[in-house]
């Protein structure tokens, strides 16, 4: 018997999924046509043809940051995917992050969303011990707008300070130049560990040719001034010289599989078994619309592997759930909002998606204890915030969602965020949002991010701007439609993932995948130990 509501699920969530993947397949063109065939004019791969050469033979490479500048910049023409091309892939049996420049998109010069995207996969590297190599091909910074990439601690010299950081902590660096490398820029490649040119498309110089003629005089060619040549051979600048993108690449896998494998089993795992329930389930549990309750447990049972769950405090704090799991096989810890209503055993009703006092605190305890054994923690959001009212306040709520919060803060563990749908005010912050350093954070399509639910502040803001003067009640309706238009474009994935809130969108019958993925990152790094700090009880 078919059952009318499931399909409807299904559909509506597949329908989000393809309309998902069409737009990545137009950031994929980065530049256009046009521009990628200029590049291969000039001999060159394109940055997602070079990784693709680069990763192992049949393996994946997880890109992140896919959306960053997302509908940002239209001004310039736009900047697909922030002009850079990062994420984790597999190169010579060794996972490591690649950042390629796109020379497709402004000759790949730095956009403030691209120093953003730069530094994000820094931080990765910096958090998971993981080796970095780069895929130079950029004009440097954007000039139109240098004042929002230049000067401030976040932007473009941060990436310098975090090369000189990152080789202190002994994360591997590889730069190929492979193109322009101008000005500020040329640092990069040369403060990573190895720098490889290729011969007459690559070059690297402080000042190019206009500008050395402009301060100095001097007419000269780029190949001259930095060309492969002689930043190897003369100024010993650069280590190796490749003849093309191919060899190149040939060269950066040479040098990875000669260094050795630096992974260390900082995190259990077991044989993987499959979820009891098939993943595409996931799909026709989850409801249409964000406001409806649903069966949290079903989806749960969708992600973690069979017969591996052990509820922590299952009858208490409800509108959370919290256990012990393995997820293909790691051994987890999960924090769940649960989105059905449920009844304490005092008879209480308790809105599901809500964080009550019991829940606050339950979750708290929970956190320590897997930092006390050291287990990491994945956090499915699905959140409309913490409960209000007099009746909470004088329960102590603020007390016990610091609580929470401040055992979110101060985890240890390696912590993986979804952002399933919901994800409000400070439930975001309880639920391990960008704020609190998660190692990863990935968003469903369903997911909806900011400080309070959509038609409550939609009422809050129209209220506000209509206070200054009477409006008729068509003018009231036309205000009130526009107010809650722009709310609701703001709290869209798409949006998130322009500014980098979440590291990627992704279809939730990955999730087992991109979970598993991110624990097999995050085992290289060192738990350190926990110390919750001054708990509030």
């Amino acid at each position: 018997m078919i059952d009318i509501k499931r399909e409807k699920n299904t559909d509506h969530h597949k329908l989000q999924i393809s309309q998902m993947e069409q737009f990545k397949i137009k950031i994929h063109q980065g530049g256009g046509k046009k521009k990628i065939e200029k590049l291969h004019d000039q001999n060159k791969l394109t940055a997602r043809d070079r990784i693709e050469h680069l990763i192992d033979e049949q393996s994946t490479f997880y890109e992140l940051g896919t959306f960053a500048a997302y509908d940002m910049y239209e001004e310039y023409g736009g900047c697909p995917a922030a002009g850079v091309v990062a994420g984790i892939g597999t190169v010579s049996g060794q996972k490591v992050m690649i950042v390629a420049n796109d020379a497709t998109v402004k000759a790949g010069a730095w956009f403030p969303m691209t120093c953003k995207k730069n530094l994000r996969a820094q931080e990765i590297s910096m958090e998971n011990q993981l080796p970095i190599i780069y895929l130079v091909d950029s004009a440097g910074v954007f000039l139109p707008l240098q004042d929002e990439i230049f000067p401030d601690k976040e932007d473009f010299g941060r990436v310098f300070r975090n090369n000189a950081r990152m080789s202190a902590m002994g994360i591997p660096q590889i730069a190929a130049i492979m193109g322009s490398c101008v000005a500020g820029g040329a640092y990069l490649p040369i403060m990573s560990d190895e720098a490889i040119i290729v011969r007459n498309t690559g070059s690297i110089f402080l000042a190019g040719p206009y500008l050395v003629k402009a301060a100095i005089g001097e007419e000269v060619d780029s190949e001259t001034l930095g060309g492969a040549e002689t930043q190897s051979n003369i100024s010993g600048v650069t280590d190796y010289i490749a003849e093309d993108d191919e060899d190149c690449l040939k060269i950066i896998r040479s040098i990875v599989d000669n260094s050795g494998k630096l992974y260390q089993k900082n995190l259990e795992r077991s044989e993987p078994k499959p979820p009891q329930r098939p993943v595409n389930e996931l799909l026709e549990n989850l409801p249409e619309s964000n406001t409806t309750p649903y069966d949290s447990y079903a989806l749960l049972e969708s992600m973690v592997d069979a017969d591996t769950f052990t509820e922590y405090k299952a009858g208490y704090g409800q509108t959370l759930i919290c256990g012990y799991a393995k997820i293909d096989g790691w051994h987890v810890g999960i924090v769940m909002n649960n989105r059905s209503v449920v009844k304490t055993k005092k008879g209480e009703m308790q809105f599901g998606g809500v964080i009550y006092s019991d829940s606050a605190d339950k979750a708290a305890r929970f956190i320590m204890n897997c930092n006390q054994k050291r287990v990491p923690i994945i956090f499915f959001q699905d959140v409309t915030g913490f409960m209000v009212g007099t009746r909470s306040e004088q329960g102590g709520i603020i007390k016990d969602g610091a609580k929470m919060v401040s055992a979110v803060a101060n985890s240890t563990v390696p912590k993986i965020t979804i952002i399933m749908g919901n994800s409000y005010g400070a439930g975001n912050y309880a639920m391990c949002g960008k704020a609190y350093d998660p190692r990863f954070i990935f968003a469903w399509p369903s997911a909806r991010i900011a400080v309070m639910g959509g038609e409550q502040a939609v009422k809050v803001l129209h209220q506000i701007e209509t206070r200054k003067g009477e409006l008729s009640e068509e003018e009231s309706e036309q205000k009130l439609k526009k107010i809650r238009d722009r709310y609701q474009r703001q709290t869209t994935p798409y949006y998130a993932a322009a500014r980098l809130w979440v590291d990627e969108m992704i279809d939730p019958r990955k999730t087992r995948e991109y979970i598993s993925m991110s624990l097999d990152v995050a085992q290289n790094s060192e738990i350190q130990p926990f110390n919750p700090g001054v708990i509030q009880t």
